[in-house]
């Protein structure tokens, strides 16, 4: 079963961010860890939930039921 969306771009756009922000906050995260910069930590750890948070979104989404007639 396919989904299909007439804003396949919007769906795109919060997967690439979601993915991005995913990378990104796992990065700060560990180089917050590291070097003990509760700053970066806080940053990477927002990032992190960001990026799941539009991951799910999308998800949610393109999970949903069509509405019954």
């Amino acid at each position: 079963m396919v989904a299909q969306t007439s804003d396949g771009h919007v769906l795109l756009v919060k997967k690439l961010g979601g993915l991005f922000a995913i990378i990104l906050g796992c990065l700060l995260t560990a180089v917050g860890v590291t070097f003990e910069s509760s700053g970066t930590t806080f940053v990477g750890v927002l990032l992190l939930v960001l990026g799941a948070g539009l991951l799910v979104l999308k998800i949610v989404r393109r999970n949903q039921a069509p509405p019954l007639t």
